[in-house]
């Protein structure tokens, strides 16, 4: 944010929160919970759009919908990795794509949404990729904090009375998680806005306004979407990221993804397949807090047998499109 035009205070941080728990919440709703006017909370949330890149946006539940996942590290050569890396988040299977070992290897989360998609990136397109030296694709098996769980829970600016009334009061839908072949234009005008009214997704689906409005009610009910906040961590004053690579001993890889999800660096977690069975993402305010956390926290915690850590040099993409370069 331009800090010349308005100073991030607390206010925002209470707003980003409120917005993590119920993206679509009217802002009467969410200004009679902060204490504030309706006419304050829409326009904090017009200047932390237009000057903090922040975006509300609906997201595909890979794990309710039991949708595979992979973390892909691509160790490319210098003058290659922004331009795959550009390419890589082009694409809508695709999040969480950073640039990190000073900007030779790609870090990309792809959610694959057919086997077609996962063999045409993974069997195709990269190997084929001559600047492209190593591909390392490790399997998501278990998510310990991340994904519906926001970040911003763990800063405590709201307390629980103000949680639990913004919180959607949904009754949960019977049966497994599911899309249908028509949620394709509903998804799409929700990935790019995930507080689109009603009438305007009306407009983008061709379907009548309660028509939609029972579908995405359904569709976040049932889990398979959920509307996610997408923020840069340095507009709350933690601009040091890095991803870690954690090899636990099996018998303590639950224990040991627990106890990450609970610190407060972490914003997300998760067991994988591969050389390593943990990959967990560390956000902090400097280098300092960074060696802080990694020589205490996780270095004194048990199980933890190995740590890799790679920081961020750039991060390109984050949920659903990428983010603006300076």
């Amino acid at each position: 944010m331009d800090r010349g035009s308005h100073a991030f205070d607390e206010l925002d941080l209470r707003l980003l929160r409120a917005l993590e728990i119920d993206g679509r919440a009217s802002f009467s709703r969410i200004g009679a919970v902060l204490g504030v006017s309706d006419q304050t909370v829409a326009r904090r949330y017009r200047r932390l759009c237009a000057e903090g890149g922040v975006r509300v946006v609906g997201v595909r539940n890979a794990e309710a919908l039991g949708q595979e996942q992979w973390m892909l590290r691509l160790r490319c050569t210098p003058d290659s990795a922004g331009t795959i890396a550009d390419a890589l988040a082009k694409r809508p299977d695709t999040t969480w794509i950073g640039l990190t070992s000073g900007g030779t290897e790609v870090v990309c989360l792809t959610r694959p949404r057919s086997r077609g998609d996962h063999d045409d990136l993974l069997l195709g397109k990269l190997p084929r990729t001559p600047s492209i030296v190593e591909i390392r694709a490790n399997q998501l098996l278990h998510r310990f904090f991340g994904g519906p769980d926001g970040w911003l829970g763990k800063f405590a600016a709201l307390t629980s009375a103000e949680e639990k009334a913004l919180r959607p009061d949904w009754q949960p839908k019977a049966g497994p998680a599911r899309l249908e072949p028509e949620d394709a234009s509903l998804l799409a005008a929700l990935e790019q806005d995930g507080r689109a009214t009603f009438p305007e997704l009306q407009r983008a689906t061709g379907r009548s306004e309660s028509a939609v409005k029972r579908r995405l009610t359904g569709l976040l009910a049932s889990g398979a979407v959920y509307i996610d906040l997408d923020y840069p961590p340095e507009l709350i004053g933690y601009p040091v990221a890095a991803i870690l690579w954690i090899t636990a001993a099996p018998s303590a890889l639950h224990s040991v993804g627990r106890a990450l999800a609970a610190h407060d660096e972490i914003a997300y977690a998760a067991a994988t397949a591969g050389a390593s069975n943990v990959v967990a993402t560390v956000v902090v305010r400097d280098t300092a807090g960074l060696y802080a956390y990694l020589s205490g926290r996780l270095g004194t915690l048990e199980g933890v047998q190995h740590v890799e850590t790679a920081p961020y040099l750039r991060r390109v993409k984050q949920l659903t499109y990428p983010r603006p370069q300076p």
